[in-house]
């Protein structure tokens, strides 16, 4: 469907193009307490579109940021993984950059401070940016200085009149969450030093379209990026992208190093990446078309393998109440009538319950406590770090279901 009516986000178009439907969804992070149980729950509607002009990939409907952000439920530090990355992205920066007592590391959506905790550990200043009070009470105690705040351009100009600006700013993940994506990159180039670097880590819309990880898509990624969409959108705003790494990290992700245009020359790297990009079909809505066909196969093979396991009366429960968990149960209309409860290793997250499916949050001891026979593995893009976590769930015998990109079982131990 050409000529949809909403805008592109990045350079403000309206003939995008419809690529992928996913109904209305409640907010993926929106997990319920007992008593909200029998409240009605908000829905918005889930759709995404590609545009042809500048090469976005996007979702049509902006949820209120507040009503997302303002209390929070998802902390990085629960994540070994997001934590073993994280030191090491920093690791990266401080040694390839000449950072120091009189330096400044910022972090757009800096969380419970996961991040900038190794920077602050090594003597550099740095200061965390998130709307989350929630989290920010947490990175606080952390050690780490955190503003409360949605960033845009109010805050850095005055941040920048406080004469608070950068020589490295990261956004983690953080990036595909906020609506104003002119107004965030602005921003950004306000706050950054003449020779100051941009780290952005998104999910590579690549490996989103061609490994069908369809649960990525939910009403906090606003947007998911190509190295191709990516520059357009900095080339606009007098930024440039200087140096891109591929990363296996959630099922595919790019980290984007992008300076003032003129102060940096640019890697081979990125030219590469743009031609292959073009040479794939990415900057044409045809490389898109075929999602929503091979969405439907994985609910369809989902549902069907799910069916004849509960036929066979076993028992099966999630693994990991996370947001990509939401789009994938609510998609595909997996409840309570097949999942006993979901457990989390969030303390934040245990004794509430999924949003839309309405299953009980538990923590993963019950694994072993109840021993089900399968576990529906609803953070697959922490598939290694769960396997090893959860022996002993394993050589008793349970195994796990990876639903993406086609849904396989992982047989256990015994």
């Amino acid at each position: 469907m050409a000529g949809m009516k909403a805008t592109c986000r990045s350079c403000g178009v309206n003939n995008l193009e419809l690529v992928l439907s996913l109904g209305d969804m409640p907010l993926a992070n929106g997990l319920l307490t007992e008593e909200q149980l029998g409240e009605p729950e908000a829905t918005f509607p889930l759709d995404v579109a590609f545009c042809p002009d500048c090469t976005l990939l996007q979702v049509t409907e902006t949820v209120p940021p507040e009503a997302i952000f303002c209390d929070y439920p998802y902390l990085s530090s629960f994540s070994d993984t997001n934590v073993a990355c994280a030191r090491e992205n920093a690791e990266a920066a401080m040694n390839a950059l000449n950072l120091g007592a009189t330096s400044l590391v910022m972090e757009i959506g800096s969380n419970d401070g996961y991040l900038l905790q190794f920077y602050a550990h090594a003597g550099i200043p740095v200061l965390g940016i998130d709307p989350a009070a929630n989290i920010v009470a947490v990175a606080e105690e952390r050690g780490v200085p955190t503003l409360c705040a949605f960033f845009g351009r109010d805050v850095a100009n005055r941040l920048r009149e406080e004469g608070k600006v950068a020589d490295v700013i990261h956004l983690n993940n953080t990036f595909a969450h906020i609506a104003d994506l002119n107004g965030l990159v602005a921003g950004l180039g306000t706050v950054l030093k003449d020779d100051g670097i941009i780290v952005i880590q998104v999910p590579y819309a690549r490996e989103m379209i061609e490994h069908v990880e369809f649960d990525t898509i939910y009403h906090e990624h606003l947007c998911y990026f190509s190295v191709t969409a990516l520059d357009n959108l900095f080339h606009r705003h007098g930024l440039e992208v200087v140096h891109v790494e591929r990363l296996p990290i959630h099922g595919g992700s790019l980290r984007v190093f992008v300076g003032k245009a003129g102060q940096r020359g640019r890697s081979e790297e990125v030219f590469w990446l743009l031609r292959e990009e073009e040479a794939a079909g990415m900057n044409d809505a045809t490389f898109y078309r075929a999602f929503g066909q091979r969405v439907r196969a994985v609910r369809r093979d989902l549902s069907a393998l799910l069916c004849d396991i509960r036929n066979d009366g076993k028992r099966v429960v999630g693994y990991a109440a996370s947001a990509k968990g939401s789009t994938l149960l609510n998609y595909c209309g997996i409840g309570r009538e097949t999942l006993d409860y979901v457990v989390d290793r969030s303390t934040v997250k245990q004794g509430r319950y999924t949003p839309g499916t309405h299953l009980l949050i538990e923590p993963p001891e019950r694994l072993l406590e109840t021993m089900p026979d399968y576990a529906l593995l609803l953070a697959w893009n922490y598939l290694d770090e769960i396997l090893a976590r959860e022996v002993a769930y394993r050589q008793g015998g349970g195994c796990f279901i990876v639903p993406i990109p086609q849904p396989r079982i992982l047989a256990g131990l015994a």
